[in-house]
């Protein structure tokens, strides 16, 4: 699976973003033969102040941003994740969508595990999505979707894994500060490690977010790495790596303590 990690840094003016996105995304072709496209979370519209009001730049799945997304997917000829605030009669949720190479949404993944940490409260300016794993198929590989915060959560992992994920896709905005980066590149690690899995990670940059968007192979060794600025990295994930890292080291067979159905 052939991939492009689109890192970047949201404004708190949607069609800004809009314009910002189509521009960066200009960059990529049909041609690149790519599979996937990860755009970070909150790609659609920053999370701005604590005060600032989300509910009212939410847009639903039909909406501007999504239709953007649809455009660039078709044009790419492939799979598209990104991140929205989604509309609804209250509290927006943190939503992923997965648009189809033709542009179609296939499938989307609204974030469990809300922000209530490092002195900031998310849940009071979104919904938590309902508790379940989210697993799509992309180019022949079963991806599983997680967001953010939901990385400091090992049993949210295991669950797309036992879903049947050989690949994680983690959009984040990361928020910058002290050993915020060593939390980052080791958690994403370890959920790799843990699971034997490729994790998928693209995230906001800039000066509010920690940035460096990367791919951890299912040893957990970082295989590419971006910056803290604008950026698109790429590289091509093979299942069969994931094959070999489970025969060789199979821990999920090995385990004694699992979930009761």
């Amino acid at each position: 699976m052939r991939i492009a990690l689109v890192q970047r840094a949201s404004a708190i003016d949607s069609a800004a973003n809009r314009e910002s996105i189509s521009a960066q995304l200009s960059e990529l072709s049909a041609d690149d033969g790519l599979d996937l496209v990860v755009l970070p979370e909150a790609a659609m519209h920053d999370f701005g102040s604590a005060d600032h009001d989300l509910a009212a730049v939410a847009e639903p799945l039909d909406g501007p941003f999504v239709s953007l997304v649809a455009d660039e997917a078709r044009r790419l000829h492939a799979t598209v994740i990104a991140g929205m605030f989604e509309q609804t009669d209250g509290l927006p949720y943190n939503t992923l969508v997965v648009v189809g190479p033709d542009g179609a949404l296939r499938t989307t993944y609204r974030k469990i595990h809300l922000y209530d940490s490092f002195g900031y409260l998310e849940s009071d300016r979104m919904s938590p999505g309902a508790i379940e794993p989210v697993v799509v198929e992309i180019a022949g590989q079963q991806v599983g979707l997680m967001t953010c915060y939901d990385l400091r959560f090992p049993e949210l992992a295991r669950a797309l894994v036992d879903a049947g994920a050989e690949t994680i896709v983690l959009p984040a905005a990361w928020v910058a500060g002290d050993r915020k980066l060593d939390h980052w590149r080791t958690l994403l690690a370890a959920r790799a490690i843990e699971n034997t899995v490729h994790v998928v990670a693209a995230a906001q940059g800039g000066d509010r977010y920690t940035g460096h968007s990367l791919v951890a192979d299912a040893w957990g060794s970082i295989v590419v790495e971006a910056s803290s600025g604008q950026e698109i990295v790429r590289t091509t994930l093979d299942a069969a790596e994931v094959a070999e890292a489970r025969k060789v080291n199979p821990s999920l067979v090995n385990r004694r303590i699992c979930q009761t159905p």
